[in-house]
């Protein structure tokens, strides 16, 4: 079979197609035969050594995908030859709250991720995915998705006629956008460009602020409020933005704090207006394998599209992590096998 591989170091340029054997399921396992993978952010800091600066060891790099089920192990029953299935993130996480132990089982670091024809795993970390997708939108799912669905749904508790800020165009910002929608949010999108907030509020945002023209955009969400702020913040930029987002919450608001685009670190954070708000913030990091089945059931429900930017063959895979590091996609961008 072939898979990319990343060794000798990190960076793109590390990153080389190989032929490995198609290796076998071993108890309760299952033998996958990729169909389509889809890239994230953390795929490309993985490659730049930002996760694992000490690895020295070969990894089969990102995250995302989806498969049909080639061959089962002893003991393994839950899925039948054939049949569709996506890995979840964290393999070991499968209901209730994470434990730091789990985040030593997240795909694509430190384990072996999906850059491959053939992928064995535990069939417990695997997932069915809703049948009205076809397998590049099923791929987005394991790590955006859930995560917008952890922080709109599970952890935000949105409900109709809160107001929800997402910024961004990129995967986890639309499909949040989405799920509030279902939910009957409005929703708030921010981004440097007026052409991608047209496409957002065409998918049913219901306002835009250019951030480049509009930097202090806490005060259009606040005007936008009427003075109330919002009630639910998406926040991906991290460094630059919590201040911001910080600003325009409502009292007893929540921020979802999932990125760090803008950087790690957040300068003079903002505790007084913090404590005045009554501010939750809340860090995401994907979702539970019951998130993930949970959320599947609610695109089933309402036929729910992933919006995919750009697909790349899989003998272009190089390509593909290359326009995804250039960070201007609108949703996602996935590989077909």
């Amino acid at each position: 079979m072939k898979a990319y591989v990343l060794r000798n170091g990190f960076g793109l340029d590390n990153v080389k197609q190989e032929d490995r054997p198609i290796p076998s399921p071993g108890p309760g396992e299952v033998l996958i035969r990729m169909k389509a993978a889809s890239l994230n952010a953390r795929d490309i800091g993985v490659i730049n050594g930002f996760y694992e600066p000490n690895r020295t060891q070969p990894l089969i790099p990102v995250s995302d995908g989806v498969g049909e089920i080639a061959a089962l192990g002893d003991q393994a029953s839950k899925f039948k030859i054939g049949e569709r299935v996506s890995p979840i993130f964290t393999q070991s996480w499968t209901t209730g709250e994470p434990t730091q132990a789990n985040w030593v089982s997240t795909l694509g670091s430190p384990f072996d991720g999906l850059l491959a024809e053939y992928v064995v795993l535990p069939e417990e970390g695997l997932v069915r995915v809703p049948d009205h997708l076809t397998d590049e939108e099923a791929a987005t799912l394991p790590c955006a998705a859930v995560t917008a669905w952890h922080a709109i749904v599970e952890e935000g508790q949105v409900k109709a006629g809160d107001t929800v800020v997402v910024q961004g165009t990129g995967g986890v910002s639309i499909f949040a956008l989405q799920f509030a929608k279902l939910l009957g949010a409005r929703v708030i999108a921010t981004s440097s460009s007026d052409e991608k907030l047209e496409r957002a509020k065409a998918l049913g945002a219901d306002y835009g602020i250019n951030y480049r023209t509009s930097p202090d955009w806490e005060q259009d969400v606040l005007a936008f409020t009427e003075g109330r702020g919002a009630d639910h913040i998406v926040d991906l930029g991290g460094g630059s933005t919590l201040n911001r987002s910080l600003a325009a919450l409502k009292v007893g608001g929540q921020i979802s704090i999932v990125g760090l685009l803008s950087g790690a670190v957040v300068n003079d954070f903002a505790i007084v207006p913090a404590i005045l708000r009554k501010a939750r913030l809340q860090a995401i990091n994907v979702g539970s394998r019951e998130m993930f089945e949970r959320m599947n059931l609610a695109i089933e429900q309402h036929e729910l599209h992933p919006i995919i930017d750009r697909s790349f063959p899989f003998t272009h895979s190089l390509d593909a992590l290359r326009y995804m590091a250039q960070g201007s996609a609108f949703g996602k961008v996935t590989i077909a096998f």
